[in-house]
């Protein structure tokens, strides 16, 4: 029991910054790297896109991973195989977007 619990407290400051990192992807991405550029980098549409879509499924899939290993729910631990196919789905969409090009 004290454990779970100990993961649960250790996992809100991760969730804290997967919810920073998909409202700003941009400082996110620059975190500690701005002194590497004289100038303002420019991040494409893409990896700001594919950088809010992995920060979306992480704050879908870890709570629901994490209450099934929790919980020994047996349901629950099939989802990681849904939601690999949903990232895989999601960056194949992602990365062939004409939009950019």
């Amino acid at each position: 029991m004290a454990e779970n619990i100990l993961l649960i407290i250790l996992m809100i400051p991760l969730y804290g910054s997967i919810i920073w990192t998909y409202f700003y992807p941009e400082e996110s991405l620059l975190f500690g790297k701005r002194w590497m550029y004289k100038e303002e980098p420019e991040l494409s549409n893409v990896v700001i896109r594919y950088t809010k879509f992995t920060s979306m499924i992480a704050m879908i899939g870890l709570p629901i991973v994490v209450i099934g290993f929790i919980f020994d729910i047996f349901i629950l631990k099939f989802t990681l195989v849904v939601f690999i196919s949903v990232v895989v789905i999601g960056a194949l969409k992602i990365f062939t977007d004409e939009e950019d090009s």
